[in-house]
């Protein structure tokens, strides 16, 4: 029979189970303290809210009782260079389709390999001696192209089939396989951009980590100050994160615009109208008129041409130097240190001594060989 209220003290509560069939205290006899609870509970015998129990101690950090509970898991290896490429990215690279579409045709059994039907995802062939095909016919891999393009405003970089507006490939019919850009400029922006179907070519040129330098034209609103000028080679903090700082030279500062030449080495989404526009100087023109030693001069608004192998092997060798650290700030062409002052202030650069530089398509002035290199 259950006992009653009055048989119990102030402040005790009745256990249930097996304590009260065996006759042994109640557990949980303070007010101020809980019954215990099992593993499903979550809170052990040894810690209470308050009550006449000590609390438990917290393993200390780099203890050894707290070593002991993690379970430290090594990362993979990373894959071997032995020449060999995912399977999706050798089907990219032979102008068959994206990644993502090669992925799919390699779930559903489209692809094989000497012979055989593969269906891992990251199954890996050697491109010198495996034989792929797809729906039965043989992959053959494509040569390498490399496309220099002057892009007007008005048309994406985008290989989307159903986008309404111009594509950048769309400049290029007489080109067969699979293009795409280097990078992007946005819809009204122009100047010049890299289309080709190198995947690693792709990877050096834009990733940050290789710092090629892109020189672009700039017109902005209003009268741009010192002020300005420092925030923005010092970076402006952006919603992905801080910017790496750009370089900058005012080639003049009216009341209403100010005309830049700006350098960057890193490729954020939009990133000098972002800058800028922070700095409360929108832009209202852009033009990229350098990538590495390539430039504008003879290169029409819609043209393209082909790359020579110099010209490849020039933005290799600029990337390469770039990751070791070896890119130059771009002011090591002048010697006076007067002179690299007002360089950097944005002032008249007469004691440098360079030639006059020439100047490109619509009359944008552009900069020699060995400017802000």
């Amino acid at each position: 029979m259950a006992k009653r209220h009055e048989d119990r003290k102030p402040g005790q509560r009745f256990s249930r189970g097996t304590d009260a069939k065996r006759g042994t205290k109640p557990t949980g006899g303070d007010r101020n303290q809980g019954p215990s609870r099992g593993p499903r509970g979550g809170r052990d015998e040894g810690i209470s809210r308050g009550g006449s129990r000590p609390m438990g101690k917290r393993p200390v950090r780099g203890s050894g009782v707290r070593k002991s509970g993690i379970k430290v898991t090594k990362r993979p290896a990373r894959e071997v260079d032995d020449g060999k490429v995912r399977l999706n990215r050798f089907l990219a690279m032979s102008g068959v389709c994206s990644r993502r579409a090669a992925d799919e045709l390699i779930a559903s059994g489209s692809v094989e390999v000497n012979g055989v039907t593969v269906t891992e995802l990251g199954f890996r062939v050697d491109p010198s001696s495996d034989e792929v095909s797809v729906d039965g016919e043989r992959v053959r891999q494509e040569k390498k192209v490399y496309v220099l393009f002057n892009k007007p405003t008005g048309v994406v970089c985008t290989n989307a089939r159903h986008e309404q507006k111009k594509r950048v490939i769309d400049f290029l019919p007489e080109v067969k396989g699979r293009l795409y850009t280097v990078g992007r400029l946005d819809l009204d922006s122009e100047g010049l951009i890299l289309l080709t179907n190198d995947g690693d070519f792709a990877q050096k040129l834009t990733h940050p980590r290789y710092g090629v330098p892109k020189t672009y034209s700039v017109q902005v609103r209003g009268r741009i100050g010192q002020k300005e000028i420092e925030k923005a080679r010092g970076g402006v903090w952006l919603a992905e994160g801080p910017t790496q700082g750009m370089q900058i030279k005012v080639e003049h500062a009216g009341h209403d615009k100010s005309f830049l030449k700006v350098i960057l080495r890193e490729g954020k989404n939009r990133e000098i109208r972002r800058v800028f526009a922070k700095l409360d100087l929108p832009v209202l023109e852009l033009k990229r008129i350098r990538i590495g030693d390539l430039n504008l001069h003879g290169l029409k608004v819609g043209a393209w041409r082909f790359l020579q192998a110099d010209e490849v092997n020039g933005l290799l060798a600029v990337s390469a130097a770039g990751e070791t650290g070896g890119a130059s700030s771009g002011t090591e062409d002048i010697a006076d240190p007067q002179a690299r002052s007002q360089w950097n202030s944005g002032g008249k650069r007469a004691a440098a001594k360079k030639p006059t530089p020439t100047r490109s398509d619509k009359g944008t002035p552009d900069l020699d060989d060995g400017d802000e290199q």
